[in-house]
């Protein structure tokens, strides 16, 4: 049994949902994703996404009008596997389409592209055996990948952030993904410990600075899961 926390991007509220390995995504059309295929090879009993994301999904498959294999979705930043401020940690980047025919995969490439839902579809020439689909939001920090993030935010993001700082042992005291002042007082305490502005903003400088740390290292002692 999965818990699955959607961010609501038109309400801006954190829903909780607790779904089994073959029960499909909360938001999900059908049963064209199920937790399992979400997950990939994420350990994790705690998974996150949009209600965005699952939309763009929802009409991508139906207009491809076939079952899309998943690989790769959600990773928590601490299990790696993916770069630094990738979307995967965030739960809205889709890696599919491996098991298709390279044939299959330009259809479902052309079809994500000619949809227009996405935020980012990577360029064929970078994704040769596979289609990398994603519904990232807000403005990025840095030139790419999170957006800032300070008291009041609420969001995939912030549960990135909360889950980088929780495992590197700076406790937010819970992972809900609303950015209070726990969560504040410990990105402070990252951020003097490290010699950044202690300003409890997280913006280009101090993600580039925590994800370095944090991706991959594995689950920790400090690990929360709500």
């Amino acid at each position: 049994m999965a818990k699955i926390i959607v961010y609501n991007v038109y309400t801006q509220v954190l829903e909780i949902y607790d779904r089994g390995e073959n029960e499909p995504m909360p938001y999900a059309y059908n049963r064209t994703l199920l937790v399992r295929e979400f997950r990939g090879s994420s350990k994790s009993n705690v998974l996150w996404t949009t209600n965005a994301a699952m939309e763009s999904w929802n009409a991508t498959r139906r207009s491809f009008n076939a079952p899309i294999p998943m690989r790769y979705a959600f990773k928590r930043i601490w299990e790696g596997g993916h770069g630094q401020q990738s979307q995967h940690y965030a739960g809205l980047a889709f890696d599919a389409g491996q098991a298709l025919s390279s044939t299959q995969r330009n259809r479902l490439w052309q079809t994500a592209y000619n949809l227009g839902v996405w935020s980012y579809i990577e360029p064929q020439s970078l994704t040769p055996t596979w289609v990398h689909m994603d519904k990232r939001y807000g403005t990025p920090a840095c030139r790419a990948g999170y957006p800032l993030l300070k008291s009041g935010s609420r969001g995939v993001y912030v549960l990135v952030l909360q889950d980088a700082l929780n495992a590197l042992g700076y406790s937010t005291r819970t992972l809900d993904g609303a950015f209070g002042a726990n969560t504040r007082n410990a990105l402070m305490a990252f951020q003097r410990n490290n010699n950044l502005s202690a300003d409890g903003i997280c913006g280009c400088a101090t993600w580039t600075r925590l994800v370095a740390e944090a991706v991959g290292i594995g689950r920790t002692d400090t690990v929360i899961d709500p």
